[in-house]
């Protein structure tokens, strides 16, 4: 009997239910019947009168499908057709025509026409609607996916979301279905960001606000995403947004106060000078909320340079450094949400990097909502010149998430899109995309002249209804308020603006509040004179000799690699029998003792793990399995977890996730790591606008560690130099600190020293390479366990009364300069290592000076040409400097040769030249 003469019977809701099955997930159908539909596909391609014939999957025979089946599968396609571009069609722009596409979704591109609108269709039940004549499908369709949002979300991979979407899709139609009082709400909400818009228009003509009108509809979407979340469980928000709508948001959503927004209109000087402030569109802001149904609420908005996009990534951090430490069983009580503009979203590469962290352990947040507010211009360049991609939110594609496209005219539809994402994230944890399609209503900035650019767009929105009064309209219609509703509304909000701008006009100053401060009490702001005291970072031997004893075993009932075995066999006998410690030990033993404390630790960057030169090995793997295994967390009695991850290749991304991580969790020590120094060049713009300037601007304090390697070693330009001169560049007053530590001791006790103070600086380590297996390069254990962090080390072996050459350097090149040393026997030589080169310990540089009496000649050696390295920050940092005698390498553009042998060369001459006074030139 013929597998599918059964064809000819009245199953069409099966067979159509089957070929969308195949249609959305080719594989999840059984073989024979994929073949069956293949050429189904194929027959009717070449299909004539409406009849599709075509070879038996089996047998080879001819096979006719009855016109009643072809007919079913045509409106499956047709269903197939809206729900894949359906997107392309919508009615999502309130002030433009929008791009013309093709095919369209006209029913005669699908084998239908006008005779069959009003034949029913078993199809109709993959809607959910039941058997359903055509022309009742198409309007279910067309209500679905082409009216006010566009949906995209068909390339998801994982049946369960594609048909959570489409039951969720399918129950209301992809309509609001809000009662009269959520309207009065959405429409109280509107008339909050429209007056406050207007308010600021009028009192302040022409000074910068970066207006929130044509996208008004934001502030009913996030105070419905807020009062919603927390409904679900959400205690806390993070939120990162550029400054379109900033100041609106602040004081409608997050209850900033108005005056307090005015004052800073006015240009008033902070009530403290110890800070320099930013303009009010860049300050963050924390509050508690209490939401509508009583819920108290933590909502943070995170401070954010101009460089658009860079919060987003400082966001996602201090969303991870909030679950890790308040929300470990479940870190969906935490919500990240990110605001982006649609220029800077399709044209910085930061956004991708941030969305490749949304899945990895690291870094992941248990989803982000993205909120696009389209302006549909970027300053002055249009989408077409933007972006090549369709949509500006095409990078959601990379991790599958879906995308919503809404017309920000209809505040229903947006309040409804974005509780549509929000259940979306509740319910997978993953991160989703909302396209606020809207306009501009001014230029860039409120005195720019839009209409030199787009003359056209802007015609049109001189004309255009704001969002709140065609809203009002609507709900007018319905009889759901009165002619004089919003009237009154306005009145009573700009009545308060009003006692906030005469309130404000009483003040002199204005204040800051600072930013997540329930993270940081009892954490003090200190000057430069504080952060030279001495700390005490000693660790009773007793501790010490517990962490080592765990991080120097491995398991027995696990099988190593005879590298590994040997690698942690030698680190035993380095604690317990020849008490000579490496830097891998110092780093280990740091994080151990300081976890016994009840400190966490978090570190990250490419391959830090094992580390880029193999030496720090603080994950191990079993050899058959490649179980990880983490000896750090076999420590009894530790208060507080080890982390370490291997990131995503990105710097920019990671450096910023983990600042924000850090700023979170100031009593984790966040370390992260770059696996060449100078490769935290693609973290410039974190390093100059929230590492070194965030205290001063922002008044945050924060404790982010980089260790970047440094050295010169013959590896070439890009292999050698971290790159120090940039960041001594921007050291200033108490910014941070920088180190170049050249023994373990010293590094142990820095690192503890970042923990034990009661404040918070970034501290950039320059860190070795070769030395991290230098013979010379150990200490003692009681070093570690009795010492403290040394800013400058002396030269213990020196004879004062012989030396006539003392000697300034910092980092690898000692133990370069005491090689040559030794070899010739120069007693009359000093090498005095600078550890801390900011802040410069001045007073005991200028002791040694003192100390060496005969020594008349005094010399700064660098590796590094004369341009680099810390030569010009010794020259700004401390004037006796400017009479000293360089050696160095000449000035280069270029860090290092790429040639070996003339890197040897150039090495050996500025070697030479510390030894011979007279020498005293660039080489």
């Amino acid at each position: 009997m013929d597998k599918f003469s059964f064809l000819n019977a009245a199953h069409t809701a099966y067979f159509a239910e089957l070929y969308d099955q195949y249609l959305q997930y080719p594989d999840s159908v059984e073989p024979s019947w994929r073949a069956f539909f293949q050429g189904f596909d194929f027959g009717m391609e070449n299909a004539s009168n409406g009849q599709a014939v075509f070879e038996h999957p089996q047998n080879g025979d001819a096979v006719e499908i009855p016109e009643p089946v072809i007919k079913e599968f045509q409106v499956v396609k047709l269903i197939e057709g809206y729900r894949t571009r359906g997107h392309l069609f919508t009615r999502t722009n309130p002030v433009r025509a929008r791009r013309k596409y093709s095919p369209t979704l006209d029913i005669q591109n699908f084998g239908l026409g006008q005779s069959d609108l009003d034949t029913t269709f078993n199809a109709g039940e993959i809607l959910g609607i039941g058997p359903a004549t055509l022309k009742e499908i198409i309007v279910h369709l067309e209500k679905v996916y082409c009216d006010s949002i566009g949906i995209e979300y068909m390339y998801i991979r994982k049946p369960e979301e594609i048909q959570w979407i489409q039951n969720k899709l399918n129950i209301n139609e992809n309509q609001p279905k809000f009662d009269a009082e959520q309207k009065k709400h959405i429409l109280k909400k509107l008339n909050e960001a429209v007056s406050f818009e207007n308010f600021l228009h009028t009192k302040y003509v022409g000074q910068k606000r970066f207006s929130l009108e044509g996208g008004e509809s934001l502030i009913p979407a996030l105070d419905a995403l807020i009062e919603k979340a927390a409904d679900l469980g959400v205690k806390d928000f993070v939120m990162g947004m550029a400054h379109r709508g900033r100041l609106s948001t602040l004081t409608n959503i997050f209850g900033k106060s108005a005056k307090d927004i005015f004052s800073e209109f006015d240009g008033k000087d902070y009530e403290q000078d110890i800070f320099d402030g930013d303009v009010k569109y860049h300050l963050g802001w924390t509050s508690c909320r209490k939401t509508d149904h009583g819920k108290e609420i933590n909502i943070n908005i995170a401070p954010n340079p101009s460089h658009l996009e860079t919060v987003g990534a400082v966001v996602e951090g201090i969303a991870r450094g909030k679950q890790d430490r308040h929300y470990k069983e479940n870190i969906q009580n935490v919500l990240p949400i990110i605001v982006h503009g649609d220029a800077a979203i399709s044209g910085q590469g930061l956004v991708y990097e941030i969305v490749q962290m949304a899945q990895l352990d690291g870094y992941k947040t248990g989803g982000t909502v993205h909120i696009v507010v389209n302006n549909q211009v970027g300053f002055t360049t249009n989408y077409l010149d933007g972006r090549s991609s369709t949509y500006c939110t095409d990078v959601a594609k990379v991790t599958l998430s879906p995308v919503l496209h809404v017309n920000a005219d209809d505040a229903e539809a947006v309040v409804h899109a974005v509780l549509f994402a929000l259940d979306f994230r509740m319910t997978f944890g993953r991160d989703v995309f909302i396209d606020l399609l809207g306009y501009r209503k001014y230029g860039h900035n409120e005195g720019d002249e839009p209409r030199f650019t787009q003359p056209k767009l802007y015609k049109a929105i001189s004309s255009h209804k704001n969002p709140r009064d065609i809203y009002a309209e609507k709900l007018k219609e319905q009889g759901i308020i009165g002619e004089d509703h919003v009237a009154k509304l306005e009145e009573e909000y700009k009545a308060k603006l009003e006692e906030n701008l005469e309130d404000s006009r009483k003040e002199e100053t204005t204040r800051i509040t600072p930013f997540m401060q329930d993270e940081w009490e009892g954490f003090e702001h200190v000057d430069e004179t504080r952060m030279m005291e001495d700390v005490d970072t000693t660790v009773p031997m007793e501790m010490l000799t517990e962490v080592a004893d765990v991080i120097t075993k491995l398991p027995e009932d696990k099988k190593f690699l005879r590298k590994i075995q040997k690698l942690i066999d030698q680190r035993h006998k380095m604690f317990f029998e020849n008490n000579s410690l490496d830097w891998a030990m110092a780093e280990l033993l740091a994080y151990g003792t300081l976890l016994k404390e009840g400190y966490f630790v978090r570190m990250s960057g490419q391959d830090v793990e094992r580390g880029t030169f193999s030496h720090r090995h603080a994950v191990v793997k079993v050899e058959d399995s490649e179980e990880e295994v983490v000896l750090l967390n076999h420590i009894k009695g530790s208060e507080g977890d080890f982390q370490i991850y291997n990131s995503l290749l990105s710097e920019y991304g990671v450096v910023g996730f983990d600042y924000g991580y850090a700023m979170a969790s100031p009593k984790s020590l966040t370390i992260w790591e770059a696996q060449f120094g100078d490769f935290s060049n693609g973290a410039q713009i974190m390093i100059d606008q929230y590492i070194s300037a965030a205290e001063d601007k922002w008044k945050l304090q924060n404790g982010l560690v980089m260790l970047l390697p440094h050295g010169y070693e013959g590896q070439g330009a890009e292999h050698s130099s971290a790159r120090m001169e940039r960041y001594l560049q921007l050291c200033a007053k108490d910014n941070m600190f920088v180190a170049d530590v050249t023994t373990p001791a010293n590094m142990f006790h820095l690192l503890r020293r970042q923990m034990k103070v009661n404040y918070r600086k970034p501290l950039i380590v320059f860190t070795p390479k070769s030395l991290l297996r230098h013979p010379k390069v150990v200490s003692t254990k009681e070093e570690f366990a009795n010492g403290t962090f040394q800013p400058l080390l002396d030269d213990e072996t020196a004879s004062v009364e012989k030396v006539t050459s003392l000697v300034f350097c910092t980092g690898k090149f000692y133990y370069d300069l005491l090689e040559r040393r030794e070899e010739e026997n120069r007693e009359d030589v000093a090498l005095v290592r600078i550890e801390q080169l900011f802040p410069l310990p001045t007073e005991q540089i200028k002791k040694v000076m003192e100390k060496y009496t005969n020594a008349d000649d005094i010399v700064w050696a660098q590796e590094e040409p004369r341009n680099m390295g810390a030569y010009s920050h010794l020259l700004l940092h401390f004037e006796e400097s400017k009479n000293f005698r360089v050696c160095s390498r000449k000035f280069y553009g270029s860090p290092a040769a790429g040639s070996s042998v003339r890197f040897k060369k150039r090495h050996e001459r500025v070697i030479a030249s510390v030894f011979d006074k007279s020498s005293d030139s660039p080489l």
